[in-house]
C-alpha cells in the first residue's frame, strides 16, 4: 500500500540542489497528497523564481517514480514567508536564534588560505583554481573566495556561471560539483564590465563576500588575492587574524623580488606564510627541459621566507587551455597533470 510515509522516505534522501540538504530536513516539503497511485508533492522554495526549480521537479519525480505503487507524480511550489525563511536562516547557521551566536567571520572554515603574488601575470588565479579543485576531489570541504575584485577571472577557470540566490541578504555561492562552492564579484556583473570602485567600496565588498555568504562549514576557504600589497590583502588580514597566506611566484627573479615584499606586508600584519609555490617553473619537450624564466627561483625565495616550496608547476599549453575553457587541469587534465595537483595539494594539508 502506498503511504506518505514511503513519499517522505524518499523526499528525506532529495537535497536541495543549492543548500545541498535534504528538502525534508529544510522544511521545504508542504505536503504530500495521495490518490490512488497518483502522488502531488507540495514544495517551498526558498525565494520566488528559484533559477533550480525544474531540478528539484526532477529529482522529485524521479525519486517518487521508484516506489513501485507510484503511478504519476506532480510537483507544485510555494514559497517561503519571511518567518520561514528566518527559521531556515536559523536552521543554517546563519539566523540569531536565542542562545545561539550568530556566524562570524572566523568560524565557517578550519583554515582560510590567502593566496597571493607579488606582480599580475604568474598564473596565481590557475594555481588557485586547480589546487581548491583538487582538495574538493580529495573530499575536502572547500570555498573559494574570488577576491580579486577588479580582475575577476576565477568564474571562467571554473566554468561556473550564473547569479546566485539571496535569502534575505545571504547569498548562496554557486557551486562546482559537491565539495566546492564559488562566491565572485563575476556572478554580479557582466565579465566584460569594469568595476570602478574606491577602496572602501572594496573593504565593504570583501567583507560582505566573508559575512553575508551561506558558505558550509569548511575545511578550506581560498582567497584569490589581486597582485601586490593593496588594500584588499590588508582588508583580509584586519578581517581574519587567523588567515594564512601561500604566494606564487615565477623562477623570474622579477616575480620572486615582488612576491618577497608580499611577505613583508604578512610580518607585518600577523599573517603566516605557509609556503610557496613555482608557476611555469620549466617548459619539457621530448624529456628536456628548458628553464625559460630562470630556475629555482621559488627555492630561493622559500628559503628567503624560511618556509617550505610546495610545488613546482611546469609550463604546459593544456594547463593554460584548461583555465580558458573551464575545465581546470587538476580535473580535466591528464594523468600527470592530476597527480602532480593533488600532491601540492597534500603539501598545503601538511602546512597545518
Amino acid at each position: 500500500m502506498l503511504t506518505k510515509e514511503a513519499v517522505l522516505h524518499i523526499l528525506s534522501g532529495i537535497d536541495d540542489p543549492e543548500l545541498k540538504k535534504p528538502l525534508t530536513e529544510l522544511d521545504m516539503v508542504k505536503f504530500v497528497q495521495i490518490d490512488g497511485g497518483d502522488v502531488t508533492v507540495g514544495i517551498t522554495l526558498t525565494v520566488p523564481g528559484c533559477p533550480l526549480k525544474e531540478k528539484i521537479t526532477q529529482d522529485v519525480t524521479r525519486g517518487v517514480g521508484l516506489i513501485p505503487e507510484v503511478k504519476s507524480v506532480k510537483v507544485v511550489f510555494d514559497v517561503m514567508t519571511d518567518e520561514q525563511r528566518a527559521r531556515l536562516r536559523e536552521k543554517l547557521g546563519h539566523g540569531r536564534a536565542p542562545g545561539r551566536e550568530p556566524v562570524t567571520i572566523v568560524n565557517f572554515a578550519k583554515r582560510f588560505i590567502a593566496v597571493s603574488s607579488g606582480k599580475g601575470g604568474v598564473g596565481k588565479s590557475t594555481v588557485t583554481t586547480n589546487l581548491a579543485v583538487a582538495l574538493a576531489r580529495m573530499g575536502k570541504k572547500v570555498g573559494l573566495l574570488d577576491a580579486d575584485v577588479y580582475g575577476f577571472s576565477i568564474p571562467r577557470m571554473l566554468g561556473v556561471h550564473g547569479q546566485p540566490t539571496i535569502i534575505d541578504d545571504k547569498i548562496i555561492p554557486l557551486r562546482k560539483g559537491d565539495n566546492l562552492q564559488v562566491v565572485s564579484m563575476g556572478f554580479f556583473v557582466n565579465e566584460d564590465d569594469p568595476v570602478i570602485w574606491r577602496g572602501p567600496m572594496l573593504h565593504k565588498a570583501i567583507n560582505q563576500f566573508l559575512t553575508d555568504v551561506m558558505w558550509d562549514d569548511l575545511d578550506y576557504l581560498f582567497l584569490d588575492l589581486p597582485p601586490g600589497t593593496g588594500d584588499v590583502t590588508l582588508t583580509i588580514a584586519q578581517a581574519i587574524p587567523a588567515a594564512e597566506l601561500l604566494v606564487i611566484t615565477t623562477p623570474q627573479a622579477t616575480a620572486t623580488h615582488v612576491a618577497g615584499r608580499v611577505a613583508k606586508l604578512a610580518e607585518r600584519t600577523h599573517l603566516r606564510v605557509i609556503g610557496v609555490i613555482e608557476n611555469m617553473a620549466y617548459f619539457e619537450s621530448n624529456g628536456h627541459r628548458e628553464y625559460i624564466f630562470g630556475k629555482n627561483g621559488g627555492k630561493e625565495l622559500a628559503k628567503r621566507l624560511n618556509v617550505e616550496l610546495l610545488g613546482e608547476i611546469p609550463l604546459q599549453i593544456s594547463i593554460r587551455e584548461g583555465a580558458d575553457s573551464g575545465r581546470p587541469a587538476a580535473q580535466h587534465g591528464d594523468d600527470t597533470q592530476v597527480r602532480l595537483f593533488e600532491e601540492i595539494a597534500k603539501a598545503v594539508e601538511r602546512t597545518e
